[in-house]
């Protein structure tokens, strides 16, 4: 496991101790080292859904959750969705601490 891999993995592991308890199973499942024949198409399904967001029922929300996906077994992406999970993260808490 090279170092992109292993930063990714930990940030994922935070955002998991936030989620709700289905949400969090649910993405312990797809995380698993076996689950990369869902992950892949489900990942690009996302993201194309995503690209459409103008459309009624998909959403912009689709484009970063399918990139997240994708990072999982694409070595490429794992630096940028890392530091994005980052920087959403800071913008969280700042958010939390102004309310």
């Amino acid at each position: 496991m090279n170092r992109d891999e292993q930063r990714l993995n930990h940030q994922l592991d935070r955002l998991e101790r936030v989620l709700p308890g289905w949400l969090h199973q649910i993405l312990l499942w797809l995380r698993a080292p076996g689950a990369a024949w869902l992950r892949i198409p489900l990942g690009l399904m996302l993201v194309f859904g995503g690209l459409l967001s103008f459309l009624p029922i998909l959403g912009i929300w689709m484009l970063p959750l399918g990139l997240l996906l994708l990072a999982q077994d694409l070595p490429f992406l794992r630096r940028p969705v890392r530091r994005a999970l980052i920087g959403a993260e800071r913008r969280w808490i700042r958010w939390k601490r102004r309310r």
